[in-house]
């Protein structure tokens, strides 16, 4: 039997089991060890506020259709960060140059499943580098959203840049910022998280809800303001604070996943007055001027590569290891008590 983690409504989890599939000509049988939970995109199914719960997106036009819901409960296998097992290769595909072999240790995107049946041709160069705990092969996916959030934003070695949200996406993007030589400034309302975003390359911090986060810049950039900003929280106050906080012509990359109307964002304020340019990061693809060059693909091997030679550690972002038995309480955990964990992940 598999074992799979399903909503089957707001704030309902439950952990189904179904008859294993055959394997198709084309496929590879991954045995899933471990499956890390976005706090992010996977809350919206749980808490209910995702979008295709109310609306279809319509691949072709790109648009969302308001007349039928794209996804209904039970939501099952949800998750996109997962590392396991190649532990069988369907017959055609044995010898075949980059295929994984059984044994192999993988990531890729299968959901919280105990298994997962994977075309081979989106395993390959998805064997986990050498030497790489399998646990930070969840952060294939996390890490490729924080790197798509940084190019997006065009750093310079010396700018200043703000990263509103320190969560595990906005740690990383602050590591990664720094990395490209970039003076960051983390900005959260958990002091937690601020000092975490220290270890991670953070030279400075800025609690939301005590410090007056745009005016601090602003004095601390010579009047001048960030040159650019990442918002990756997916608030809409964070993401005015993040337009008022950079200076005339700056850029703000608009990362997070935003749920219902923009309550707390003015448009016609500081965006109007200073020319700000906004743009979306969203891991669908990579900023068009680098799409020859750069693709969602190299983005999280990149990743990996970098994790793998220790320029980034993401081993203190693991607070949770669950087994996949405790998915609900893993996820009431992330909806409730956010300040108390990070990267959760469910081990099967």
């Amino acid at each position: 039997m598999e074992r799979v983690v399903q909503f089957t409504g707001p704030r309902q989890v439950e952990v189904a089991e179904y008859e294993r599939a055959p394997l198709p000509p084309g496929h590879l049988r991954v045995r899933t060890r471990y499956s890390g939970i976005s706090a992010g995109t996977e809350l919206t199914a749980y808490r209910g506020t995702n979008p295709y719960l109310t609306r279809t997106w319509d691949a072709e036009a790109r648009i969302f259709r308001d007349d039928t819901a794209g996804i209904e409960y039970p939501v099952a296998g949800w998750g996109y960060s997962e590392v396991g097992v190649v532990s069988e290769v369907s017959a055609e595909l044995v010898g075949t140059t980059g295929v994984p072999v059984p044994g192999d240790t993988v990531w890729g995107i299968w959901g919280h499943r105990s298994e997962g049946i994977v075309p081979a041709e989106r395993m390959i160069g998805h064997t986990l580098p050498a030497g790489l705990d399998p646990l930070a092969g969840v952060f294939a996916r996390v890490g490729a959203i924080a790197y798509n959030a940084v190019l997006a934003c065009d750093l310079h070695v010396g700018e200043d840049v703000a990263v509103f949200g320190q969560g595990v996406i906005g740690l990383l993007t602050t590591r990664l910022a720094q990395l490209n030589g970039a003076r960051v400034t983390a900005v959260d309302a958990l002091d937690e998280r601020l000092a975490t975003a220290r270890a991670y390359g953070a030279a400075a911090t800025l609690n939301a809800r005590t410090d007056s986060v745009a005016e601090l810049l602003r004095e601390t950039t010579g009047g001048r303001g960030a040159d650019a900003a990442i918002e990756i929280s997916g608030t809409y106050p964070a993401l005015h604070e993040a337009l008022r906080s950079v200076a005339v012509g700056g850029r703000v990359v608009a990362a997070g996943f935003y749920q219902g109307e923009g309550v707390g964002l003015r448009l016609g304020d500081e965006f109007h007055h200073n020319r700000v340019q906004l743009v979306c990061s969203q891991i669908g693809g990579v900023p068009p001027q680098l799409s020859s060059r750069w693709s969602v693909e190299r983005l999280q091997q990149t990743f990996l590569a970098l994790a793998a030679e220790g320029h980034i550690d993401v081993a203190p972002l693991l607070t949770h290891v669950m087994a996949a038995s405790e998915a609900a309480d893993a996820y009431t955990l992330l909806d409730e008590q956010p300040a108390d964990a990070l990267q959760t992940v469910l081990e099967f």
